[in-house]
C-alpha cells in the first residue's frame, strides 16, 4: 500500500470533539517540516540542476493535478510579483486546464498524453526544467509528462510523498517527502500539500536568489503593486542608502524601483 493511502492513526474522527480534532491535526502537521529536512539532499540537487539551467535562459515548469497542480501554479503565479520576473520564467500547469484550478476535472490525471501537449504549447526546449509534482507519485498526466521530457533532454525532477514511486523513477531529480499517514485518510491536500508547498518554497526562493533577484535578505525587484508594497520598498532603500522617508520616497517615485533606486544613488556616491 502507499504510504500516502495509510490509514489514520486517528478513529471515530465523527465523535471526537473540535479540540480534539484539532489538536490531532496539529500533531500529525508537526511532523511535516522533519520530513522535508530529511529530503534536502535531494532537493539540493534538483535545486543546482535547475538554477544551472536557468543561467542559460531556461524557464522552470511544473506539472501537476489537483491539489498537487494548484500548489504548483500558486508558487509560479507568486514568482513575478516576489521577484520582479516575467510570468513567462516559471509556469505551472495543472490536468485539465485552468478550470481545474477551481473545479476537479474528471479523469484528466488519467490522461497520458496531455502534459507532453500543454508543455509543447510553450515551445519547451533543452534549456528548460519540468519539476512534476504528485502526492502519490503514480498520476499518469505528471509520470507520462516527465517521461517524454526527459526523452527529449529536459531536466527532469519531481516531488512526492511516497518512496520508490513510478514518478520517482522516471525523472532525474526525484524528492521524497513521505510524510505518513494523513490525519483524514488518504486526504493528501493535508500534509502532503503542506510538504510540497514546504518544498516548492524551497525551489522557487532558493532557485530565485541564486539567479540574482535578492539583496542581502530583501525582495529588491518585488513589484509595488499596492500601498504595503510600496512602504515596504521605501524602508528598504531608507535602509540600504541611509536616507530619510522623504528621500526614500522620491527615489522610489523616480526609479520605479528598490533595486533601481539604491543602484542609481550608490552610483551617485
Amino acid at each position: 500500500m502507499l504510504i500516502t493511502e495509510m490509514s489514520s492513526r486517528f478513529n471515530n474522527l465523527e465523535k471526537m470533539s473540535v479540540k480534539a480534532i484539532l489538536e490531532g491535526i496539529n500533531s500529525e502537521d508537526a511532523t511535516v517540516p522533519q520530513a522535508v529536512a530529511k529530503s534536502l539532499p535531494q532537493i539540493e540537487q534538483l535545486v543546482t540542476a535547475t538554477v544551472e539551467r536557468m543561467k542559460k535562459g531556461g524557464r522552470l515548469f511544473y506539472i501537476g493535478a489537483g491539489t498537487s497542480g494548484r500548489l504548483g501554479i500558486l508558487d509560479a503565479s507568486e514568482c513575478p510579483p516576489t521577484f520582479g520576473v516575467g510570468f513567462d520564467l516559471v509556469i505551472g500547469l495543472i490536468a485539465g486546464g485552468d478550470t481545474a484550478i477551481r473545479k476537479a476535472v474528471e479523469f484528466a490525471e488519467d490522461d497520458q498524453e496531455q502534459a507532453a501537449k500543454d508543455l509543447d504549447a510553450y515551445h519547451i526546449n533543452e534549456n528548460d526544467v519540468v519539476i512534476g509534482i504528485a502526492a502519490s507519485g503514480t498520476t499518469p498526466y505528471v509520470i507520462a509528462g516527465v517521461q517524454q521530457m526527459r526523452a527529449r533532454g529536459i531536466v527532469t525532477g519531481c516531488i512526492t510523498c511516497n518512496v520508490n514511486s513510478p514518478l520517482a523513477a522516471a525523472v532525474e531529480f526525484p524528492v521524497e517527502v513521505p510524510v505518513g499517514a494523513e490525519f483524514l485518510t488518504g486526504s493528501t491536500r493535508m500534509k502532503a500539500g503542506t510538504a510540497q508547498k514546504l518544498v516548492l518554497n524551497m525551489i522557487s526562493t532558493t532557485v530565485m536568489i541564486q539567479l540574482g533577484r535578492v539583496k542581502g535578505n530583501k525582495m529588491v525587484d518585488m513589484q509595488l503593486s499596492n500601498h504595503k508594497l510600496i512602504d515596504r520598498g521605501i524602508r528598504m532603500v531608507m535602509s540600504e542608502l541611509a536616507v530619510d522617508q522623504e528621500k526614500a520616497k522620491q527615489l522610489i517615485a523616480k526609479y520605479g524601483s528598490v533595486r533601481a533606486a539604491i543602484e542609481s544613488k550608490m552610483h551617485e556616491q
